[in-house]
């Protein structure tokens, strides 16, 4: 009786592991960018954002930050400024123009394998902090497919301690911390929407990592995270 017992739970045991198993393993990067390890691109240009919010200055302080995470990741990142005075120069600086076209072109005049693009949705101070809501996505110039696609919501937490003084001079010296910093803050958002958004992307060619990091584990596509 209890060897029929045993027999009959341990098909069900094996089944409910193997299920564990598939649910633990599925948010890798080779399960969630395969195409990236498919077409494994090596050059890539970073295209200005493409700015939903009324913040005028978003474009600008993101663009300047999303390289430096491909960089990290053993991506060869076309020279944003480079890039910016060809793309201005041909009156293509607004990536609107080219977010739903053949992506091929890229790959003729920057030489890209792949193209960088984001959606800035929000940005916006709220409360003590500054609040963003970003999308990206990269696509290839050779299948014009999506390689890898990401979404940030990020609250950059800026609240600061009076530290003891009292409150007029805490008010103060918060006023003008808030001056002199307020750019600053911005920046920082900016760098820590890349690095969250990227932190998942499968390494390029000159890292390390390359084509060795496929079983290493992936967040979900879309992130929220509260940070200092």
């Amino acid at each position: 009786m209890r060897k029929t017992r045993i027999a009959g739970i341990l098909p069900a045991f094996i089944a409910i592991a193997m299920l564990f198993a598939s649910c633990v393993s599925a948010n890798t990067r080779g399960s969630m960018y395969p195409k990236m390890y498919t077409e494994q691109p090596t050059t890539i240009l970073v295209m200005p954002p493409i700015n939903n919010t009324t913040n005028v200055e978003a474009k600008d302080l993101l663009y300047t930050s999303i390289s430096y995470p491909l960089i990290e990741a053993g991506y060869y990142v076309v020279s944003p400024h480079l890039a910016m005075e060809m793309l201005k120069a041909e009156s293509a600086y607004d990536a609107e123009l080219f977010f739903d076209k053949d992506a091929a072109v890229f790959a003729r005049v920057f030489g890209a394998d792949a193209v960088v693009f984001s959606v800035i949705d929000r940005w916006e101070k709220v409360g003590f902090g500054i609040e963003t809501d970003l999308r990206y996505i990269v696509k290839s110039t050779k299948t014009n497919e999506i390689l890898f696609e990401r979404q940030c919501n990020l609250y950059l937490d800026l609240e600061q301690n009076s530290g003891g003084k009292g409150l007029l001079s805490g008010l103060i010296d918060l006023a003008a911390s808030a001056i002199n910093t307020a750019l600053t803050d911005h920046i920082v958002a900016a760098r820590k929407c890349n690095y969250y958004i990227f932190q998942d992307i499968p390494r390029g060619k000159y890292s390390p990592d390359y084509n060795n990091d496929r079983g290493k584990s992936a967040e979900l596509r879309n992130t929220h995270v509260t940070v200092k």
